[in-house]
């Protein structure tokens, strides 16, 4: 190997929740707060902040203890989920492959012009330090349409999105209605996660899954593939 081949950092990072073991990430060791709480905001645990009762730091490995709200784990151990292989994510234990669990909304609103939607992922990838280092990366962000808005980098796709939805939730900021960036495709777990999240979009200069568009419909959600290019595809609830 070159001493100046670019490379980028990947580690375990592990949490329990209420003493129990819950997940280990394989993740880009930075935002890990934002990380977990994104996590267990994706996975039912949490709905705000006031839900987190405790989220403490290992001091000597990379690791959180979180302490929610009793009745929160109740609700989550009463889905009974199973654990499912995501593409290209890992284990996860959410209704990836039961679309029908996904609560039915209706389409909150359409996505910005094709030509905002350009400007916003320039500045997504402009900021994306450890992409423009190795191309080895992914990057999410939420957007209100006008500015970008808890931007985040990760060896995992899912787990930048974790760790925007995280930082909106520890800023108590509003994650309902906005829009989500992201840099790689659009898989039924990212798709789950915004469901959950209650975003109006998610856009990509990849594209969905068929999954993933299957949890959009039902969501209520619309999916944007080729977005940076002069004719995205615009998936919409109702189509």
């Amino acid at each position: 190997m070159l001493a100046d081949s670019a490379v980028v950092e990947e580690w375990p990072v592990w949490l329990e929740v209420n003493g129990a073991p819950a997940v280990t990430w394989m993740c880009t060791p930075d935002q890990l707060e934002e990380l977990a709480t994104g996590w267990l905001h994706g996975e039912g645990y949490i709905e705000t902040l006031d839900d987190l009762i405790k989220l403490r730091p290992c001091a000597t490995d990379l690791g959180f203890w979180a302490e929610v709200k009793p009745e929160r784990v109740t609700l989550v151990k009463g889905d009974q989920r199973r654990p499912v292989l995501a593409s290209g994510c890992g284990a996860v234990s959410t209704f990836l492959a039961h679309p029908p669990a996904v609560r039915h909304a209706p389409a909150q609103r359409e996505p910005p012009f094709p030509e905002t939607l350009r400007a916003l992922f320039k500045e997504l990838f402009a900021r994306g330090t450890r992409y423009n280092e190795t191309g080895g990366i992914h990057a999410a962000a939420l957007t209100d349409d006008a500015t970008l808005q808890f931007h985040a980098e990760d060896i995992g796709r899912h787990n930048a999105v974790d760790k925007v939805i995280g930082a909106a939730v520890i800023a108590r900021q509003p994650i309902a209605g906005r829009g989500l960036l992201v840099t790689g495709r659009i898989s039924a777990e990212l798709a789950h996660k915004a469901a959950r999240a209650g975003l109006a979009y998610v856009a990509t200069p990849s594209v969905p899954s068929t999954l993933a568009l299957t949890v959009a419909q039902r969501a209520g959600m619309v999916l944007v593939g080729r977005a940076v290019s002069g004719t995205p595809h615009i998936h919409r609830p109702d189509a």
